[in-house]
């Protein structure tokens, strides 16, 4: 076909019943859409063969991790405008069954697929991951779905997340102006959780989801605190202990491969969370809160730091997003923040303080991707070409979702307030601000 983007322009446009707000390039290099917008590149007509056999996310995925799609022009912008087609059309927009019904819909579906070639499925990148059977979130489970995520390679994520090595949302300054670094960033935040858990000397610290060690070797080494920290992957840990070491700290920082369901240990005097709790899901999070309450003692504080999504009207119609359920975080789910406080206080806490710091992971995640394409051929070279685009689209999109409202982040300070009421908490709470 000479012009096989306006074909396919004006297909996907019949199916979708909107404009398409980009370019399309075809693999014959012929060009249609809006011009001066830019352009989604469709290299092969196996790209639009996955996109057939998976409508919207998870076959626009599988295209862009395989190499099959490409954008030319700002990423940002690009993924922008196609969220209101994909990630964002809301709970009122027609289904691709709903869609069907409609003659002519049914017509340009069959000029794709002529359009597409031989109709065989393309295999899933290599980077997909294999659905499982069973339940899930059990301790088998769990351990699969973290090692996916965190063992990719301790060099990777020393490109992208810088010499900081914390994956969590950093914490910014007022005002751009103020020149903060990703690494100045990432000490305000430690110190900000530190504040919060009114860290001492002598104090014990359990660090659920520990990470590369950055939070035990911060509460350690500037508050003097014991710090217990757990994770499982093999990977972190062997990381976190050398950091330990080379800090001088091993007499005070232990690092663990352990459930944080397996922790008999307590009491302890604080729990930091920051990060791991979007790994528990709904049906674990009550047990994941009453042990976590369990092992602080009498007055103890929890630090509860976790990505929230927007409330449905019908809750029981929410799903995990494909992309990042299939190609980023197995299983992880993510709750609204009054979800989150409710399970909490059903587990005994009382909860003190939410510090909404949504906008700080938009300003995190855009430096993570700046890291990441600045060094793009040694994170291929560490990583593979899949995974590494893997994480640029998945570090990209959720960028411009806090900008967009569409996700958030709260920190979440709970106390086991003992029987006598004494909290032990100021009478104004945000004196670390």
């Amino acid at each position: 076909m000479a012009d096989a983007a306006l074909r396919l322009k004006s297909l996907v446009e019949q199916v979708l019943g909107v404009p398409l707000p980009v370019r399309v390039r075809a693999w014959d290099g012929s060009g249609a859409g809006p011009p001066g917008a830019p352009a989604l590149v469709v290299r092969n007509r196996r790209a639009l063969r996955r996109l057939l056999f998976k409508p919207g996310e998870l076959g626009l995925a599988r295209g862009w991790v395989a190499g099959d799609l490409e954008v030319e022009g700002d990423l940002y912008t690009a993924l922008d405008l196609l969220a209101g087609l994909i990630w964002e059309r809301g709970e009122d927009a027609r289904t691709l069954g709903q869609a069907l019904r409609d003659p002519e819909v049914r017509a340009a579906v069959r000029g794709l697929v002529r359009l597409a070639g031989p109709p065989l499925p393309p295999a899933p990148p290599a980077e997909e991951v294999r659905r499982r059977r069973g339940h899930l979130h059990t301790r088998r489970t769990d351990k699969h779905a973290i090692s996916h995520h965190y063992d990719v390679g301790n060099d990777f994520y020393e490109l992208v997340l810088g010499p900081s090595m914390v994956y969590s949302c950093a914490y910014w300054p007022a005002a751009e102006a103020d020149g903060a670094t990703l690494e100045t960033a990432q000490r305000d935040k430690l110190e900000l959780v530190s504040r919060k858990l009114a860290l001492k000397p002598g104090m014990r610290l359990l660090d659920v989801g520990c990470g590369w060690g950055s939070m035990a070797i911060h509460a350690a080494r500037e508050h003097g605190v014991s710090v217990v920290g757990v994770t499982l992957s093999q990977e972190q840990a062997a990381y976190a202990r050398k950091r330990v070491a080379e800090e001088g700290l091993t007499d005070r920082v232990e690092i663990r491969v352990q459930d944080y369901r397996d922790v008999t240990d307590g009491p302890y005097d604080a729990i930091s969370s920051i990060g791991m709790a979007e790994h528990v899901g709904a049906e674990r999070y009550l047990e994941y809160a009453r042990d976590l309450y369990a092992l602080l003692g009498p007055g103890g504080r929890l630090l509860n730091h976790q990505i929230a999504r927007r409330p449905r009207r019908d809750e029981s119609a929410y799903s995990v997003d494909e992309f990042i359920d299939s190609y980023v975080f197995p299983d992880g789910e993510l709750a609204p923040v009054g979800t989150t406080v409710t399970q909490l206080e059903r587990a005994g806490f009382e909860v003190r303080d939410v510090e909404a710091i949504r906008e700080h992971y938009a300003h995190t995640l855009r430096r993570w991707v700046a890291n990441l394409e600045a060094d793009w051929n040694r994170a291929v070279r560490v990583a593979g070409y899949g995974r590494a685009r893997v994480w640029l689209l998945y570090m990209a999109a959720s960028a411009l979702s806090f900008e967009r409202n569409r996700i958030g982040v709260n920190q979440i300070l709970a106390v086991r307030t003992p029987e006598s009421g004494a909290s032990g908490l100021p009478l104004r709470t945000r004196t670390w601000n």
